[in-house]
């Protein structure tokens, strides 16, 4: 936990404002101890508190803004920020899934699908043209990630101003928790007959949401939680407006072609789907917060009043079946985008990101919403898992997990932990009154609905972001719990009994300057270190800027970059005269340049200093061979070709070797699934039951070329390379146990060995063409060794006994793969 003295502009900018917000609230309270001044506390009527609200709104839009400039610096920072970024831009362009062009290792990375038939294991090039590719059988793309966000952002795209799109949001959930409040605050018991609400709820709770943080970041990078607690908020309001409106039906003369309950019901039905379509999660907590809003309507039914006399004749009170089918068909639009996308990124309607851990991480099976032994990826989240999911994603680990996001949650609604305390109390009033009682609820439902998913996903700035889409909730808990306890402070005694004033006059003012001032103390002393760690890390700057390519002089031609993060900021699916791709430092980057027609070409370097700082950035001119000339001797590094076109039952992770053999210090390691099967021995065949990893080749290049598969090996690691040319199997290279003597193996004492297995021609003609790495141990290496390396005969299976983490000994990774006589593009 960091917390102090303030340390940058912004934290004393907050500590300045939160002691004139004090100062003015005990000024306030002074003055209304007067019993000159005494007469009956102000409630905020409904203009008043609107212009509040929008006061507000544009408050929370500016400070987000200037959250763009000054925490981010000018762009997306985290990962999963930039993907929604290339997604957006995909969708700006109208591709929900763009076509992937060889070589397909410039474009393929983080958090990308591809759809195309390989990957489900299918033979789809039986049906080839005779050197190219079957018509309508183009490989596809896309971001795995839900699509109702990027669709959003789209539209900033659109219009020119992306960054432009998190502001907005800013200013909308402040409007949207101010309504929240409206909806769903308590009666006041205090006030004659109970119908009245704790006042100035709805702006407080305006105002902890400007002032919020967490919201801050949220609506400023692109990242999916402010929109999705926008339609969390726009749900739960309007389901209520639906069963109020629906209630007061009688009273009210017809307004519209639609009752205006069915057309509340349909807002809430629609902002439930767009939040399917973006945190599907999340759809969850909601769609049970929403039964809790709904059934208690229908199981007393609509409290009716009778017409008042002169009054125009009311249509019919729309019953609660009516609301729930307009609710149904509000949802429609969010679902249907959601299953296009589905449909686009996998070529079927399972889940995208399911689809691309399938064949980029392991275990097998590690990426799933649930619980039980082989949950958790190793790749991607490889130290969280072994740091805290050893004996699987049980009961303790689920506990872990959930404690971990609630202690860092404690942070995000006012900025600091102890003023969760008010979200706490705002919650047990709010259970004691039935109309706010789903609000107290659906933060737990919200914690319910990630239990199952085994990574926490926290970090600095960002919060416990898996619980963020329930923020505006907390902020109308936390609005409610500090009015009511101003009120117990400030409310006259007599009034009480009946006698005297009811309370004094500035007491609710009071009590918000005194809630902002709370709230701005906690970013000063608390949270503000949160948010200059995010600033800082990672080169303190977004890792691509179109900017810095425009002042070096770059005006048209390839730029690549060596990140992740840079890609999907630059990349873009339909290219104008400067086009992004993934730097490899192989063959593989010649490849790219000859198929987009040898454009000048220029590298971008992001160098994060060793001892942290900002991150220098260089373009410089990336010359290549002569234009025309055959790839030879040209090498394909094997971390060039993950992710993988397949995998079963086992898994490759690009990994580091730094002084051993391995060429360029990295490698593809192999690693068979605990209980998966491996070969033992004899010769294989295209084998679909054996376990394997499938990479892709880039074709074009290959024909007619002569292929050497450079393998690393220690311990008893050993495998075969078998060569796949469109579908059919070409030839078999075994590798045997590692010799002694060789360079340590990454990550452990075994001694690694590299060597370079035959060159074997790939045909002028063809089509597809794959490596299957199938890993074995080596109590099956000295019979396998007797058959030739060209046997193609079946194999014999065995169980495997390496662990999850890929055998306890030995290692078997596709070091590299050399090209001899290889073609230009010209050919």
């Amino acid at each position: 936990m960091r917390a102090g003295l303030p340390r940058d502009p912004a934290q004393w900018i907050a500590l300045a404002l939160s002691l004139a917000a004090l100062l003015a609230g005990a000024w306030l309270l002074r003055r209304g101890r007067s019993p000159a001044t005494s007469r009956p506390a102000p409630r905020a009527g409904a203009a008043p508190g609107l212009a509040i609200a929008a006061a507000l709104a544009v408050v929370a839009a500016l400070i987000s803004a200037a959250y763009v400039a000054v925490y981010l610096r000018g762009g997306p920072r985290i990962i999963d920020a930039t993907s929604y970024w290339l997604e957006a831009r995909a969708m700006a362009a109208g591709y929900l899934a763009w076509p992937l062009d060889e070589p397909a290792a410039s474009v393929l990375g983080r958090f990308l699908v591809r759809s195309d038939a390989a990957a489900h294991g299918a033979a789809a090039l039986s049906a080839a043209l005779p050197g190219g590719a079957a018509p309508g059988d183009v490989d596809r793309v896309a971001v795995i990630f839900p699509p109702g966000y990027p669709a959003l952002l789209a539209l900033g795209f659109l219009a020119g101003a992306p960054l432009a799109v998190g502001p907005l949001l800013a200013g909308a959930l402040a409007i949207a928790t101010y309504d929240l409040a409206a909806r769903f605050a308590p009666e006041d018991p205090a006030a004659a007959g109970g119908a009245a609400r704790i006042p100035f709820v709805p702006v407080v709770a305006a105002l902890f949401s400007a002032l919020c943080a967490a919201l801050r970041y949220h609506t400023a990078d692109t990242m999916s939680h402010g929109l999705a607690a926008l339609c969390f908020t726009v749900a739960l309001a309007s389901a209520r407006r639906a069963l109020d409106e629906a209630r007061d039906a009688p009273t009210r003369a017809p307004t519209g072609r639609l009752h205006p309950a069915v057309r509340a019901a349909a807002l809430a039905g629609l902002a439930a789907g767009w939040l399917a379509a973006t945190r599907p999660p999340s759809a969850l907590a909601l769609a049970a917060a929403l039964l809790l809003v709904l059934l208690p309507a229908s199981a007393r039914g609509p409290a009716m009043a009778g017409p008042r006399e002169g009054d125009p004749a009311p249509r019919p009170t729309p019953r609660l079946g009516t609301l729930a089918a307009a609710m149904g068909i509000g949802a429609l639009p969010g679902l249907a985008l959601l299953a296009a996308h589905q449909r686009a990124a996998t070529g079927g309607f399972a889940s995208s990101q399911a689809a691309y851990y399938a064949v980029s991480d392991g275990p097998p099976g590690c990426f799933r919403y649930g619980f039980g032994a082989g949950v958790g990826c190793l790749g991607e989240h490889g130290d969280f898992v072994r740091h805290n999911l050893a004996e699987g994603y049980g009961f303790l680990a689920v506990a872990g997990t959930t404690l971990r996001r609630l202690k860092l949650h404690l942070v995000d609604a006012l900025n600091a932990e102890p003023l969760a305390l008010l979200v706490i109390v705002g919650a047990a009033i709010a259970l004691r009154h039935p109309r706010s009682r789903p609000l107290a609820v659906a933060p737990l439902l919200q914690i319910a609905a990630y239990a199952p998913f085994y990574f926490d996903g926290n970090y600095p700035g960002g919060g416990a972001r898996f619980f963020a889409d329930v923020l505006p909730i907390e902020h109308v808990l936390a609005a409610m719990a500090a009015l009511a306890i101003a009120q117990r402070g400030v409310v006259d005694p007599r009034a009480r009994e009946g006698r005297g004033p009811a309370g004094r006059p500035r007491a609710p003012l009071a009590a918000a300057l005194v809630a902002a001032a709370l709230a701005l103390a906690g970013f000063a002393f608390r949270a503000g270190f949160d948010h200059a760690a995010l600033r800082d890390r990672e080169g303190g700057l977004p890792m691509f800027d179109p900017a810095s390519v425009a002042r070096a002089g770059v005006a048209r031609g390839l730029v690549f970059v060596d990140t992740d993060h840079g890609f999907n900021l630059g990349f873009d699916p339909a290219p104008g005269d400067v086009a992004v791709l993934r730097y490899r430092g192989d063959a593989v980057d010649r490849m790219a340049w000859e198929a987009r027609g040898r454009p000048p070409a220029y590298r971008y370097r992001f160098a994060i200093p060793d001892g942290g700082g900002l991150a220098a950035v260089s373009i410089a001119p990336l010359v290549f061979e002569a234009p025309g000339a055959p790839l030879r001797d040209a090498v394909i590094e094997g971390e060039s070709l993950w992710p993988p076109r397949a995998q079963r039952d086992a898994w490759a992770l690009p990994e580091h070797a730094g002084g051993t053999c391995a060429s360029g210090g990295r490698l593809l390691a192999v690693h068979a699934a605990a209980g998966g099967a491996a070969t033992a021995s004899g010769a294989a065949s295209a084998a679909s039951d054996a376990s394997v990893v499938r990479v892709g080749l880039p074709a074009p290049w290959l024909r007619g070329a002569r292929i050497s598969p450079r393998v690393a090996i220690s311990g008893d690691g050993a495998g075969e390379v078998r060569l796949l040319v469109d579908g059919a199997l070409l030839h078999v290279w075994r590798v045997e146990p590692a010799a002694p003597g060789a360079s340590a193996a990454p990550g452990s004492a075994a001694p690694l060995t590299c060597a370079e297995l035959p060159p074997h021609p790939i045909p002028e003609r063809a089509v597809e063409i794959e490596l299957s790495l199938a890993r074995r141990s080596a109590a099956g290496a000295g019979a396998g060794a007797a058959s030739p390396p060209e046997s193609a005969e079946s194999p014999r299976r065995r169980a495997g006994t390496e662990g999850t983490e890929g055998g306890a000994e030995g290692l078997f990774a596709l070091d590299a793969v050399r090209l001899a006589g290889g073609n230009s593009v010209d050919r």
